[in-house]
């Protein structure tokens, strides 16, 4: 067991803003990679590795130092995923019943559940049937605390400020796989879901693909991700949260088989400091706009 594997660091990491705080959050829910010894999987690491979203944590680094929060995973999402429903359980994962009710959504029967069963097409993650009280500990001790964590902030910040702006950070391959809906097509540089447009105000959605695409970068929006959980859980435009997700290409900053960083990086990290304080301005120019209107 390697010193990354037996020392097991707390689930979640979040850092403040520096400096003026202001209502904007982002978060990286898959781009940790430390486990508890007792969930040792039978997949190789190289494979389980694919469904981590690498350094994204990192990319976003910039956010506290232009007033954001940022809030990491440190657990990987084939351990469980914060980006899925609670209750959308793979019944083919455990051992015995569930005891409450399921809701097995099509990420799950493709294998991409909130306990994930596979980790490339034919590869299973674990080799084995799970216990209840096994999935029932990764929901109280990773799961739960990273909602935690995300739900606490965002209403901390929307109490204070009565807004929030909220990013939901992701990365992707550069073509889909097997099991996505997207096989073998390659992906542009960035994909902004906006679960159609529902999770946010259009001037959010603007602001990030229109500096994205000022800085050279192929942009689509909800194709093929729309946002999954975290947006869908923490958005409501009316009251004044706003959630989008965004998706990176990881060709864009890493060797996708290696792993490693490559040239791009630095660049990369650079551009989204950029998007950063895009939307610091934007953020700013909202609540400058909400004290206009109660004040007249």
């Amino acid at each position: 067991m390697n010193k990354r594997q037996a020392a097991v660091p707390p689930p979640v990491i979040v850092q403040g803003p520096q400096g003026a705080p202001l209502p904007l959050l982002f978060d990286s829910p898959h781009s940790g990679f430390a486990f508890p010894p007792e969930m040792l999987p039978a997949a190789p690491l190289p494979a389980l590795a694919t469904s981590c979203d690498a350094f994204v944590d990192e990319l976003w680094g910039k956010a506290p130092e232009h007033g954001g929060t940022l809030i990491a995973a440190t657990f990987p999402r084939w351990l469980i995923d914060p980006n899925r429903s609670r209750d959308d359980i793979d019944p083919e994962l455990l051992d015995a019943p569930w005891p409450g009710p399921l809701n097995v959504s099509d990420k799950s029967r493709s294998g991409m559940g909130l306990i994930r069963r596979l980790a490339l097409p034919g590869v299973p993650v674990h080799g084995r049937r799970l216990g209840i009280a096994e999935v029932e500990g990764l929901l109280r001790n990773y799961y739960d605390p990273y909602h935690d964590a995300v739900r606490d902030q965002l209403d901390r910040l929307h109490g204070r400020f009565g807004g929030v702006w909220h990013v939901n950070c992701h990365s992707m391959k550069s073509r889909g796989n097997a099991m996505n809906v997207d096989a073998g097509q390659a992906r542009p540089d960035f994909v902004v879901g906006t679960r159609d447009g529902s999770s946010c105000g259009g001037e959010f959605t603007d602001c990030v693909v229109a500096t994205l695409r000022s800085l050279g970068y192929r942009v689509n929006v909800n194709d093929p991700y729309k946002g999954a959980e975290l947006v869908r859980r923490y958005s409501n435009p009316a009251t004044g949260r706003h959630s989008l997700q965004i998706e990176i290409n990881r060709a864009l900053y890493m060797d996708e088989t290696s792993r490693e960083r490559h040239q791009g990086f630095a660049m990369l990290e650079e551009n989204l400091e950029r998007l950063i304080v895009a939307l610091a301005d934007f953020v700013r120019e909202q609540l400058g706009a909400a004290r206009s209107g109660r004040a007249a």
